[in-house]
């Protein structure tokens, strides 16, 4: 807080938010491919593929994604078909479907979005692991279900 003449000044960090966006995929675009981004990337079109980045990515309300996506981060609002792996934090919104398993420290389910597949929530210490290793202790948590 900063005094100022008039009273005091509340200083807020501004959190990354999807609201700056520095790549779109709008409604009605195609593509195919291996995809990767830094920034925030918005789609909102039709995507099969992979998805990697070390930022946000947000999977709008028209999205229809056919992807394994490795990302820091993702807000889900539209459709997902394949594996996520966050560093950080996933998000399905209301109006977000996801089929496929989740890998994330924080993940969020908000009431009306539907996820068919299994998630596990990883610590930071698990997070150093390597892709074999994550998968191998995906694997042992689905066998220990059964």
């Amino acid at each position: 807080m900063t005094p100022t003449k008039k009273g005091i000044v509340m200083k807020f960090r501004r959190k990354p938010s999807s609201e700056e966006i520095s790549g779109f995929l709008d409604q009605g675009t195609s593509l195919t491919g291996e995809l990767q981004f830094s920034g925030t990337l918005r789609l909102d079109g039709n995507f099969h593929g992979s998805i990697h980045s070390g930022d946000i990515l947000v999977v709008d309300e028209h999205a229809d994604i056919h992807a394994d996506i490795k990302v820091s981060e993702v807000e889900i609002h539209g459709r997902v078909f394949g594996n996520l792996e966050a560093k950080r934090r996933i998000e399905i919104y209301p109006t977000g479907r996801v089929v496929g398993d989740i890998l994330t420290p924080v993940l969020v389910v908000n009431p009306g979005a539907t996820l068919d597949g299994k998630s596990r929530m990883v610590k930071e210490t698990e997070e150093s692991a390597s892709s074999e290793e994550r998968q191998s202790l995906i694997e042992k948590g689905a066998n220990e279900a059964d």
